[in-house]
Order: structure tokens, then sequence, then C-alpha cells
């Protein structure tokens, strides 16, 4: 039909351009210009004589489409003046002139010679002229004319958005696109693909189509319950298998999707609710079978657990369709493994003992066995990390605890040991306890009086006056609780100046028993005090109550409770302690003053002697340092005459007495002759002693202060020119010693005649 439609086509387009070129709007004009269209007369060359029209047009018409092997005829212009003899030459110009459109200078005659497509371009806008071809000059204006191109049936209708997909959920109701069935099954198709064609014309003859695909998916409503693929699942697990242990999975099919498969799991039956635990895996929407309790192989060995599947998003309006859950038997068996020996019970043991109890004596008997089978025999042991000292025993086959030590209540009240029990053949199959032993007390100790244990009266203090209350202390517990009695021990049964009251809840009050307490007298008294607890067996202990007598004010408040205090306070008022210290203080002043004005006094003594160089005798322990040491030994002694201090000989030598004042007045004089007798003397004395000293070597030696001047009144004072030629001691051996007291011994040889009268 294609080839027949286009050839009645190109028949038609040259028909119709025959007739619009040639009879269109054919009529008689005035002569001012070739037969063209698109020009008014103003726009034409002026001339004085009209001429015959020969042709009026503005438009021509071509078919699109167009496959012949030749130009398709489009129209043709002319122009009045056009004799025929080809002295006119025709031009176009304007869209796709020279191109898609091509003109015969000679004829006019417009050919097209590119196939044309309306729905790309629906008309071409030119322009036409006439030419003299020797001069090439404009004949008449050139005109504007159109070439339309008229459409054919060449384009099928076209779905711009295919292919579509659509979807409708199963079991839904006639919609818009209308279901040729009423109850769609998604589970049984989920999609259906349609070809939808479209046919212009309105469907005649000769009408061009399109087609496109329609997907049609059908959407999951949640109208399938879920199934349990088997009635029956059968899982083993050990007893010995911990508590969270999975031993199974079990998943229900659904047949819908998404979360319409989503379920729940539950157990059903009550013995298998206490022993088991199902959950939902949210990933696979398995069902996990966890142990909740541990399991027992001697006690059952087969479980039967019902579990039942349950949708989460049941939708109500397909409650009709049945119940939307299902059930399965998950069996459970347990299998035996070697368990290590439990406790009976198994959650420790309380026992007691007395605390007064024998050596080897019975605590308690632990009780254990070997849950399987078997039964073995078991072995106990207690672990002395919790007994280290061993106080307690235990019997590896009986399991009786005995004691291992004796107790005392008071040390510790509580004593908790671990017992380990082991399979006799299996040492690794070991289980432990916890074994309380509480020491029940005995009245084992005697009451004693709680501190303080003194007390205070004033003076002053009336008969029948509560000074003090005394409570008592047992490190017993009895069990009916402590019952304590007091009196006064039969040493202070006599006692005339307190009395002891049992106030009878546990303490006891001391009252006087006359008035008067005088500290002078008596500041303290001793009070025994006899405390017998309520047994069994009745105990009892004395303690001292100390008394003190003390002075008061008027308010009664203690003062001072010491009797030497009393005295100086009976004796001396407030007034007249002022007064003596007072007088303390004067007395401190004028001895300071003494010894001041005594310093200040000897002080310009000495200025006055400042240039009275003596030599002096220095002692040494030691060697010395030399003719350059003189700082070992003090001056000031032999500077102030008067003032030699007393010296007394360590054994049998003479004592020496200071020097006498009249003697210091003859050496300080107006330049009259002294007597140094006195002086030389003195030194004679000491270098005597020095000599009779025979442990010791010689400790004296020469030194040299200061230059005395030929006209001093003082002679040497050395001890070396002063030795005494009656002197039982010969120094003669010092010169044997070495060079070092070489020069000692000749100070001691004796003095030469020519020596001593110089």
């Amino acid at each position: 039909m294609a080839p027949r439609w286009r050839g009645g086509a190109q028949a038609l387009a040259v028909t119709l351009g025959i007739l619009q070129c040639c009879g269109w709007l054919s009529a008689q004009t005035v002569r001012t210009s070739v037969g063209m269209m698109g020009r008014g007369p103003e726009q034409w060359p002026m001339f004085h004589e009209r001429v015959k029209r020969g042709w009026v047009w503005n438009q021509f018409f071509v078919v699109e489409e167009y496959t012949g092997t030749e130009p398709l005829y489009v129209g043709k212009i002319h122009s009045d003046s056009d004799e025929g003899d080809g002295s006119i030459k025709y031009t176009i110009s304007g869209e796709g002139a020279g191109t898609v459109f091509i003109i015969d200078e000679v004829t006019g005659d417009i050919h097209a010679t590119e196939r044309l497509d309306r729905e790309e371009k629906t008309f071409y806008t030119l322009r036409a002229q006439a030419r003299d071809r020797l001069t090439d000059a404009p004949l008449e204006p050139e005109s504007e004319f159109v070439i339309k191109v008229q459409d054919i049936n060449d384009s099928e209708p076209k779905f711009l958005e295919g292919p579509y997909i659509g979807s409708v959920a199963e079991l839904s109701p006639i919609g818009v696109i209308r279901t040729a069935v009423a109850d769609l099954d998604r589970e049984t198709q989920d999609r259906y693909e349609l070809v939808v064609k479209a046919t212009d014309m309105a469907g005649q003859m000769g009408g061009l189509s399109g087609s496109t695909t329609v997907t049609i998916v059908i959407t999951d409503v949640n109208d399938n319950p879920p199934r349990f693929p088997q009635k029956m699942y059968q899982f083993s697990v050990s007893e010995g298998a911990a508590v969270g242990t999975p031993i199974g999975r079990v998943i229900a099919t659904d047949a819908d999707m998404g979360e319409n498969t989503d379920m729940s799991y539950l157990i059903k039956d009550e013995e298998g609710g206490e022993l088991f635990r199902v959950s939902t895996d949210g990933d696979t929407q398995e069902a996990v079978i966890t142990i909740k309790k541990p399991l027992d192989f001697e006690n059952k060995r087969t479980h039967n657990v019902v579990v039942e599947a349950v949708n989460k998003h049941a939708d109500p309006r397909f409650v009709d369709l049945g119940s939307f859950r299902d059930q399965t038997i998950v069996r459970v068996s347990v299998s035996d493994v070697d368990e290590p020996p439990i406790f009976i019970p198994p959650s420790g043991t309380i026992m007691e003992v007395q605390e007064d109890a024998r050596l080897g004596a019975l605590v308690g008997i632990v009780t254990a066995k070997d849950p399987d089978m078997d039964n073995v025999p078991v072995r106990f042991s207690i672990e002395r990390s919790t007994d280290q000292e061993q106080i307690f025993n235990i019997d590896a086959v009986t399991g009786a605890i005995t004691l291992g030590k004796i107790l005392d209540r008071e040390t510790a009240g509580w004593h908790n040991i671990t017992v380990t029990v082991v399979e006799a053949d299996n040492q690794s199959m070991a289980s432990q306890t916890a074994v309380s032993i509480r020491i029940l007390d005995v009245n084992d100790n005697p009451p004693e009086l709680a501190t303080p244990y003194e007390a205070s009266i004033c003076e002053d203090a009336k008969p029948g006056q509560l000074i003090h209350t005394i409570s008592v202390v047992d490190r017993d517990e009895p069990q009916s609780g402590h019952r304590f009695y007091f009196t006064l021990a039969p040493e202070a049964s006599n006692n005339r100046h307190f009395t002891l009251w049992d106030i009878k809840d546990n303490t006891a009050g001391i009252r006087t028993q006359r008035s008067g307490f005088n500290r002078q007298e008596q500041n303290v008294y001793l009070l025994p005090i006899l405390v017998v607890d309520s047994g069994p067996p009745a105990l009892s202990s004395t303690g001292t109550l100390t008394i003190h007598v003390c002075g008061c004010d008027t308010d009664g408040a203690i003062q001072s409770c010491n009797a030497t205090a009393y005295v100086m306070s009976a004796a001396l008022s407030p007034g007249a302690l002022i007064a003596l210290l007072v007088c303390i203080l004067i007395l401190i002043v004028l001895v300071l003053l003494i010894l001041t004005l005594k310093r200040h006094r000897k002080g310009q003594l000495m200025s006055e002697d400042e240039e009275d160089m003596r030599d002096n005798v220095i002692k040494y322990n030691d060697e010395g340092g030399g003719e350059q040491d003189t700082q070992a030994y003090d001056m000031s002694a032999l500077r102030s005459l008067y003032d030699f201090p007393e010296v007394k000989n360590s054994d049998s030598g003479p004592e020496l007495h200071p020097v006498p004042q009249r003697i210091q007045n003859r050496v300080v004089g107006d330049g009259g002759p002294a007597d140094f007798s006195v002086f030389k003397g003195y030194i004679r004395k000491k270098v005597e002693q020095a000599d009779a000293d025979l442990s010791v070597p010689p400790y004296d030696s020469f030194q040299t202060y200061a230059f005395e001047g030929s006209s001093s009144p003082a002679l040497s004072l050395s001890s070396i020119r002063t030795l005494s030629t009656t002197s039982e001691q010969d120094f003669s051996y010092l010169s044997d010693w070495g060079p070092r007291f070489r020069q000692l011994a000749g100070y001691y040889a004796p003095a030469q005649p020519e020596e001593e009268g110089s």
C-alpha cells in the first residue's frame, strides 16, 4: 500500500500545482508589473499606461515525502512581458533557493530537489525576480512568495513514555485499566505484560498505528497464613549445655512477600516453656530455640516442645480465609555427660558450734553425690585458703567437719570456709560449696567496768549526792541478754564515805554518805566495786573507782583537784601573788643593772692597761702550733692583775689565791720600785706542779707576745728561765727523742752563771 499511496500522492501534488499556477485567481489587471504576488501597487514602478495582468499568485504547494527519481514540479512564475523569445531571465532567492528549490531561468518552472518533511518544516519563504537577460536589469520589482509543504499521513501514533509499568493489588475490584477477572492471585502470577495499539484516521483504511508495552505488577496483600513445612523437627543437646545455648532453628513459610511474611514464634506447652525459649531471627524469620534452664539427662531424656508461628500483620479483610497461624512439634533429645558432684543442698550450709567445744568435736556434715547414673564415690576437702589457721578438719569420705583448734567467739564469731568435693576416680570433676559456721557464745568472760574509772566530788558535797554512774562491758553475748549485779567489794564494806546504788538497768550510781570532805586531810578515795553477770556460770570482776576531792566555786564547778594548789591558794591571795611577782621583777632589774655597771667599770680598767703586755704560760694538751699560736690562751687573765681566779691543785699541790690588792697598788703605782716576788712564786709553783707530774712530758713552751721595752718593771714570767735547780727530774733524755725535742731539752738544761747574772 505504501508505494501505491506514494504514487497517488505524487500525482495529486502535480495536479494541485498545475491548478494553482494556471487557473487560480485569474483576473485582468492594469499592466503595471509582471503577474507576481506579494507587493502592492505602491511598490511597483509607475507607468503611464496600464498593461494586462497575466497571473496573480502568492503561494505554491508541494506534497511532503516525495520519493521519485526526478525533481518534483512545484509551480511556474511568468511575466506578461515575456514574449517567449528567451530574453527574460527568471531567478529566485530566500529559504532553500538553489538547494531545495531550483528554477528554470527561461521558463520560470520551479522544482523541489529534496524530499520535504512537513513535521520538520511546514513552509519556505522565497523571492522571485524577472531580469533582462542581456543587461541583467530588473524588469519588474522583486516579489515574495511562499511554498507550503502539504501533509500526508506518513507518521504513525507514538507512545512517548512507553513502555509503561503499572500495579494493582491482588484481589482488587475493577479499576481504570479493567481486569478481566476479579480474583487475580499474585502468588500464581505476579505480573502481566500488555501491548496497547493506537491508530490514526479513526482507525479507517490507510491510517497509521503505533503500539507500546504496559507491564502490570500485581502487588501483595497478606492473604496467606504461615505454614511449617514439617509437622515435627528433632534436635539433640547435651545435658551439660549452658543456659542460653541454641539447640536448633525451624522456619514457617509464607507465600506473601515483604512485611506480610513477618511472623513471631511462641511455645505453646507449659513444660516446654519452662525449659526452653524461642525467639525470631529478624533477618531470616527463623525460630531460634535456646535452653532456658539446665537440662538433666537422669531426670528426663526427651522433651516435646510445641512451637507456633503467628503472622504479625494479619489483614482483617481476609480472616474468612482461615487461621493465620500454624504449629509444629520440636522434639529435643538430651544426651548424657559426666557431671561433677552436686551438694545437697546446693546453695550452701550454715552450721553452729559452742565456743567451748573440745578438740575434735563434730561441727556438722556436708553431703554431696554424683548426679550421673554411675553414682561414683566422692571425696571431700577444705579449701585451705579459706581456713589458713586450720581451725576445722573434714573427713574425706563422710564429709564430717570437726574442730582442729579451740574456738573463741570473742575473736571471731563466724567462720566461712569452702568445701570441695571431687569424684574419686576423676579429680577434674569437682564442685565447691560455702559453709558458714557460727560460734555460739558461752559465758567465759567476766564483766568489767566501762571507762572512765575516775570521778570527782566537791569538798562541800552533801550526803546522798549522786557523783558518778558506772556501766559495765562484757565481751560475751548471751542469748537471753546481759544482766549485771553491783556491790561494794568486801574490803570496802566498812566504807563510811560512799554508798553504791544498783539502778537495775545494768548501771549503778555512787552516792556520798557524808558531807565535809577536806583535800588537806584526804584528796583521793579508792572505791572497789564488784560486778557479777547472770551466767551461767556467773562470773565477776572487781574494778576500782578513783574519786578525787576537788575545790569548787559557788556554782559547783570544779576549780582544782590538787592538794598543793589548795595550800598555795589558801596561803596567798591573788593580790599577794601579784605583789610577789612585782618584787621578783624588781630584783631581776637590779641584778641586771649591777652587772651592767660592773662590765662598764671593767672596760675602763682594760682601756687604761691597753699598753700593758704580759707574757703568758700556756698549757697545751698537745705540741701546739709553735711560736705563732697566740690565740690558745686568754691574755686578759694577766692584764687584769686584780682578777686572778682561785686555782686549786688537783691532788696535793698548794692552793693558789688571787693577787692581794696591795700588790696591785704597788704594780700600778707612780713609778716606784715594784716587788714581783709574788708573781715569781706563783709561776714557780706552776712549773713545780708540771715537773712533779711524771705521767706526761712537759707542756709549757716559750712564746713571745710583744716587745716589753727596756724599762719595764715586770720581769720575765717564762717558766723556762725559772726552772728550779733542785728539781729531781732530768730532762736531758729529751735530746734522744729527735730534732723536735732537742731544743726543748736545751730550755730545761741548768742555767749558766752568766745567764743568771744577766
